[in-house]
This record gives structure tokens, C-alpha cells and sequence, in this order.
């Protein structure tokens, strides 16, 4: 039975927005052109005119038309770290500015000896990078990347683990060597190689084997990172900064411990508000930065209904349907009934961007076109899961289980973790710790039967995607086993570390074996189920980097 190994990248894109407006040709003319003159400056009163309670006009201003959002930015960080547990692979750091920084570091944590450690070789220095993500809350991880200076005397991070090390804001000025800015983070944890053949392992292949990741290893130290918006300089004013507060806290608030309903949005100055992110875009939240620019900054009632009608009729039109799913997003619930009658459209673009503005309003009217859209159009899949995983509810948790067993491995992987994010309890996918280093999944999903259509269904197939593994080399450390009977095929000899699985041509068991010095012999007879031997591996020692190499080589032939 063939293992394949399939990495998923889920990328948000922003689209692009844009701005138009039109009047209504309303008699009579006088009238309308009275009612038009009126000042357009934000900083006018909204009742300053009669008139305006008639206003027929569709020139609604939008928040985006006078802010600028910030904090989308990665924060560089990078330190000094040590790496032990090498196989003979380290060295002794040459005199460099890194050096001098680890040793004053060592010595700061009471390390005796510390030359001494890093003459060693099974320890080496490593500079250790990150970025700082946007949104990220005190505590929550991100991955860290670990490289070796190229003056190093080491040759290999392979088996590797990242003892403490702090990072910070760092920058190199001549004439004043590395200067450190605020310490942000701090970075542990096993470090994980690029994935590689035994050959390209034994040629060492250039520059692979010195640098490495350790998935979600880093923890934030800093504050909860928050966007915000800043105003125009020819609009700033203390004024307009708490009008467009107050209309994004109309729109998007929480309630706190106490039930108090909270503006997700704060002015702060003149030119600033403060934006927190409403957490069920917390997967997506460049659809929600998307809704707060389209949320009008002013507007009259009549207006808005006449703005409604128009986006009635846009929204069934492909080319406007996600602008126009967008704009009646923002205007919130009210808008509900228009996005559910797009829903009956025999297109399936209209019915997607129908669809995923219902979902970010709490309504799962959609669920149906969401999983199509996921399952027939790869470009609406990465939104449609997106917004299903926004969704808890029964149809959503049923859908995403049978789009596990589609064809698309894609498709498979994005619906798990879409039903990881609604329920990491969920029994179908609930995951096993592995020592605290990573989760294994195994999913019976050769007990499912894909009843809709599967695009990439090849005749005679499996009705229920096959087996697969997924490895992850990004943000989660996880082995997710699509089919729970899957087994190693023999012969078989593989490493996962220190510890060796071989089986001979024939055999029904595999043994698991681990040979160390200074420790006692451990062996163990197991079955060729390969979740059997990734957790008879584990409790032997193997690390996360260990078990995804020993599948990465018992897949190649």
C-alpha cells in the first residue's frame, strides 16, 4: 500500500477593492439637485439639512475611503541559540559577535563550563530567526527557523533540539557591532530538516543539512498584537476618529465576562482607532479587514435601502457578486434575506460569494454551496473551507467529513483542518499527543463512502480518496493518517532517529529497535500498522523530525 506525503499551503489573498458611485435619476430634477448640493465633509453633521432625510443618493462613503489599516506587518526577530543532541556533527564556533553573545547568555543562565559545552560535538551554535505574525496574542506560537553561521565548524543540525533561546528586534551598526531591541519571544524545540532522499542525505547535500525548522517553537512574549486604522491627514480628527469607531462598534463587538457589549474598535487620537479582530474571522482576516473598509461611514436609511436594492441585482452578476457580497456583509444581518436568494442561483460563482457572506454572519443557509464550491473549484476552495470552519454547525461538521474523502488530497487536508478549527475534540479526527511534540490523527475514512460527485474520481477508484499521509512542515506538527489500516510494506529497514524498524520479505510483524550508548537495549515486535509504529517509536524517543523522515523513507522505492 503506497504512503503519499502531501503538504497544503493555504495562502489568503486580499482582494482588491474598489469605489463607485451613481445617482438616481428621480424627478423632480430641482428637487434632487437641492438635496445633492449638500457638503460631503465627514466632519459635517448628519442632520444639518432636512433635506437629508429624504437623501436618494447611492455616493455612499465608505471607511475605507478614509483610513488606512495597519498592522498586517511581520515583526523580524532573531538570537543566539545552542543545539545539542548532535550525532557528532557539531563543532566549535569560531570568535564572532554570536559567539560572545551565546556565551554572555550561558553565563547569565549560571551554565558552568561554557566554552567547554561548545567545543562539544554534539552541540553547535546557530542563529535562530522569525517573524513576529500579525494578530498574534501574547503566548499563542509560530514557527522558528535555525541556521549555522557560514563560519561554522558543524555540518549537520539533523537530530537537533533548540535549547531556550530569546529573540528580539535586531540590527548590525557599523562602528557599534549587533545591537538588540525589545526581546519579543523566546524559541525551543526539535528541529526539523528539509525533507530529503537517503542518497541526498548521504551526499550531504549542499546546504540542507545546516539550516532547519521547528515548528511552532516560538511563543510571543509581546503584547497581543492588534491592527488599526489611521485616518487621512486632510480628514484627522479627534471628531471623525470616534465617529469611525463608533460605526465599526455598531457593526463588530463582543460581550465580555460580565455580558457587556464591547466595540471591537477604540479611538485612540486624532488620526488612530484601534481594530480587534472578531474572532470568527480568525482564519480569515483579510475578509475581515475586507468588511470594515465597506462599512459606510455615513449614511441615511433611505439610502441605505435604496444601496440595498441596487446590490439585489449585483450580486447576481459574476463579475460584481463578490463586491457586492461584501458591501451587504458589511451592512450586516439585515442583509441576509438578499444573500439567501442569490443561494438560488444556477451559478455556482454567485451562490459561493452568497454563500461565504452568510457564513461571517452567523447563517448557515450556505453550507451546501460552500462544500460544492470546495469540492468543484480549487480557486473558492481555500474560502470555502475558510468560511465552513466559521460555521458550528451539524451540516458543516457532515460536509467537511465527506469532503475528507475526496480524490484531491488538497481537498482532504483543508477539510480536516477546517474541522480541527470547529472541534479539535470532534472523535473523527481528535488527535493523540505524542509526547508533546506533535498530534497524530488517524481517520477511518476507509469506512466512508462519497455519495456526491468527485471531480477527480479516476474509474474504478476508491469511493472514499484512498490512503494517504499527511505531514506537516508549517505552523502545526501533526501526522494525520487518512485510513486507519494502513501498513508498512516489507522488506523493510527505516530509521526515525535512533531507533531502527526493519521487517523482512514475508514477516507479519515489524521490529522496533533502539540502540544508544549508555542506555539498555530496547526492542519490541509490533504489527506493520503503520500508526502502531509511530507510537511504538515515539515512546522509544523518536522526535517529530524523526518520524517524518522514517515516512518520507519507507515512500520511496
Amino acid at each position: 500500500m503506497k504512503n503519499t506525503v502531501s503538504l497544503f499551503v493555504v495562502v489568503l489573498i486580499v482582494a482588491a477593492g474598489f469605489t463607485g458611485c451613481q445617482k438616481l435619476n428621480l424627478n423632480p430634477q430641482s428637487w434632487l439637485n437641492s438635496a445633492s448640493m449638500r457638503s460631503q465633509s465627514p466632519d459635517e453633521d448628519d442632520d444639518s439639512s432636512e433635506l437629508e432625510k429624504f437623501e436618494t443618493k447611492v455616493e455612499t462613503p465608505f471607511i475605507g475611503e478614509y483610513t488606512q489599516i495597519t498592522g498586517k506587518n511581520l515583526i523580524a526577530l532573531q538570537g543566539v541559540g545552542l543545539v545539542t543532541g548532535l550525532n557528532g556533527t557539531g563543532g566549535n564556533p569560531p570568535p564572532s559577535v554570536h559567539r560572545e553573545a551565546l556565551l554572555r547568555e550561558m553565563r547569565r543562565r549560571g551554565v558552568k563550563n561554557p566554552n567547554q559545552i561548545l567545543r562539544s560535538p554534539s552541540t553547535a551554535l546557530v542563529i535562530v530567526k522569525a517573524y513576529l505574525p500579525p494578530l498574534i496574542r501574547k503566548g499563542e506560537t509560530f514557527d522558528v527557523e535555525v541556521y549555522l553561521p557560514g563560519n561554522s565548524e558543524a555540518t549537520s543540525l539533523d537530530g537537533g533540539w533548540l535549547m531556550e533561546s530569546y529573540l528580539a528586534e535586531q540590527a548590525m551598526i557599523q562602528g557599534r557591532g549587533l545591537l538588540k531591541g525589545h526581546i519579543l519571544a523566546k524559541a525551543e524545540g526539535s528541529i526539523l530538516i528539509p525533507p530529503m532522499s537517503e542518497e541526498d542525505r548521504k551526499k550531504g547535500t549542499s546546504g540542507l543539512l545546516r539550516r532547519g525548522r521547528i515548528l511552532a517553537g516560538g511563543a510571543s512574549l509581546a503584547e497581543d498584537r492588534d491592527l488599526a486604522l489611521y485616518l487621512r491627514n486632510d480628514f484627522k480628527s479627534i471628531r471623525n476618529a470616534q465617529r469611525i469607531a463608533n460605526r465599526i462598534g455598531s457593526r463588530f463587538y463582543h460581550f465580555d465576562k460580565y455580558g457587556i457589549e464591547e466595540p471591537l474598535a477604540e479611538a485612540k487620537t486624532d488620526k488612530k482607532v484601534v481594530l480587534k479582530l472578531k474572532p470568527r474571522y480568525k482564519h480569515n482576516d483579510s475578509r475581515y479587514l475586507q468588511v470594515v473598509r465597506y462599512i459606510a461611514f455615513r449614511e441615511t436609511d433611505v439610502a441605505q435601502r435604496v444601496r440595498m436594492q441596487k446590490l439585489t441585482d449585483e450580486i447576481k452578476i459574476p463579475e460584481k457578486a463578490e463586491r457586492a457580497s461584501i458591501e451587504l456583509e458589511a451592512i450586516g444581518k439585515k442583509s441576509i434575506p438578499i444573500l439567501k436568494a442569490a443561494l438560488k442561483s444556477p451559478l455556482l460563482e454567485v451562490r459561493f460569494h452568497a454563500a461565504v457572506a452568510l457564513a461571517y454572519l452567523d447563517d448557515g443557509s450556505g453550507i451546501k454551496d460552500l462544500a460544492e464550491a470546495a469540492r468543484e473549484e480549487p480557486a473558492f476552495r481555500v474560502y470555502a473551507l475558510a468560511a465552513m470552519s466559521a460555521l458550528d454547525e451539524p451540516e458543516a461538521h457532515l460536509h467537511l467529513r465527506e469532503l475528507m474523502s475526496m480524490t484531491s488530497a488538497e481537498t482532504r487536508y483543508g477539510a480536516f483542518r477546517a474541522l480541527w478549527t470547529l472541534d479539535k475534540n470532534d472523535p473523527f479526527i481528535r488527535g493523540e499527543d505524542m509526547n508533546g511534540q506533535f498530534l497524530l490523527h488517524v481517520l477511518q475514512t476507509e469506512l466512508e463512502t462519497v455519495t456526491t460527485h468527485d471531480p477527480n474520481a479516476k474509474p474504478g477508484g476508491p469511493k472514499n480518496g484512498g490512503p494517504m499521509i499527511h505531514i506537516t512542515h508549517r505552523k502545526h506538527p501533526e501526522v494525520v493518517l487518512f485510513g486507519s489500516e494502513q501498513e508498512f510494506r516489507v522488506p523493510l529497514t527505516v530509521r526515525a532517529g535512533k531507533v531502527l524498524i526493519t521487517g523482512a520479505p514475508g514477516v507479519e510483524e515489524l521490529t522496533v529497535s533502539k540502540y544508544a550508548v549508555d542506555e539498555p537495549l530496547q526492542r519490541k515486535l509490533v504489527s506493520k500498522n503503520i500508526a502502531v509504529v509511530i507510537r511504538t517509536a515515539v515512546e522509544m524517543g523518536a522526535s517529530y523530525p524523526d518520524i517524518a523522515q522514517m515516512i518520507l523513507q519507507a515512500h520511496q522505492p
